[in-house]
């Protein structure tokens, strides 16, 4: 695992991108789950969303090198989708949607 300097950066990162809270985003996929909802995000969005709830859940000292991976490929995931000047993905609303099943709403400062 990353030593304590860049799990702290990582932390801070994961939760500067991930906007949404535990609640937001665990509501978000039961709707998606349930299949009422016609905006439902791809199975791989959702996937990786569940690992992001459970890592939101958990405290900084409880983290597993499985959750280091989750917060790294949702940076990754969540800066590329944004792209730059991070304005597109607010006005597509399928980014949105796949950005929203990573636990970011792009629509928040």
């Amino acid at each position: 695992m990353a030593d304590a300097f860049e799990l702290d950066a990582l932390w801070e990162e994961f939760h500067r991108v991930v906007n949404m809270t535990s609640t937001e985003l665990a509501a978000r996929l039961q709707v998606s789950e349930a299949g009422g909802h016609a905006e439902a995000p791809p199975p791989e969005d959702e996937a990786t969303g569940l690992r992001v709830l459970a890592v939101l859940q958990k405290r900084r000292t409880d983290l597993t090198e499985d959750d280091a991976g989750v917060m790294w490929e949702v940076v990754d995931a969540v800066d590329a989708q944004r792209g730059p000047g991070h304005g597109p993905a607010a006005e597509d609303p399928a980014r949105r949607r796949r950005l929203m099943a990573l636990g970011h709403d792009p629509l928040r400062a």
